[in-house]
């Protein structure tokens, strides 16, 4: 399980296996990973990189949209 933080809007606990990308973790918050930034330990991590099994959270950071 890894824990995933939308920051500012809450925290889940997901499962994951070998083929688990860090995208893949975005699916409990409905969110597009072209909104987001994924980071581990304060690095940002690729969307299609498969999930580190040493890692226990991941949190995730919506992009300002201007406009």
């Amino acid at each position: 399980m890894v824990t995933v933080e939308l920051v500012g809007e809450g925290s889940r606990e997901v499962s994951v296996d070998g083929d688990t990308t860090y995208g893949d973790l975005l699916a409990p918050f409905e969110v597009s990973p072209h909104e987001v930034t994924l980071t581990v330990d304060g690095n940002p991590v690729p969307e299609d990189a498969p999930v580190d099994g040493t890692v226990e959270r991941v949190r995730v950071v919506r992009l300002i949209k201007g406009g």
